[in-house]
């Protein structure tokens, strides 16, 4: 399996493999689809798909059997970043870690926690930010 990436920002999107390698791990046999959009689009959709009024930084749902979308907001990334000390890519991974988790049908808590920081360490070397 591979996800598919879409990028509706003028920011890097690379990691592909990783991305891919994560989602198999969590989501073994899904297809998922990793959206990257702007502040604009990802408060939209924050306030159709939940009724909030923020922008967030990831947001992920199933879209049918097996099937499920992740869009991720890079500039909110690159703001919250370093509040848990981690480079913008890292943060970007663990969002997506997180996400995946969400659309696996886990909530919030020490569980999701403790796994997304054991998938971060597993698969972060290789996303680093080396500029």
């Amino acid at each position: 399996m591979s996800v598919s990436i879409k990028n509706f920002t003028r920011r890097p999107s690379d990691g592909r493999r990783v991305f891919s390698k994560v989602a198999n791990e969590i989501l073994t046999g899904w297809d998922i689809s990793l959206v990257f959009v702007g502040s604009a689009k990802a408060r939209a959709l924050n306030k159709e798909l939940r009724n909030k009024e923020y922008t967030p930084n990831v947001l992920s749902y199933t879209l049918g059997d097996k099937s499920g979308e992740i869009f991720i907001c890079p500039k909110e990334a690159e703001k919250q970043a370093s509040l848990f000390g981690l480079s913008r890519r890292a943060f970007v991974l663990s969002l997506f870690i997180h996400g995946l988790l969400h659309i696996k049908g886990w909530a919030h808590g020490a569980k999701m926690d403790k796994c997304e920081q054991t998938l971060l360490l597993r698969y972060g070397s290789t996303h680093s930010d080396r500029h």
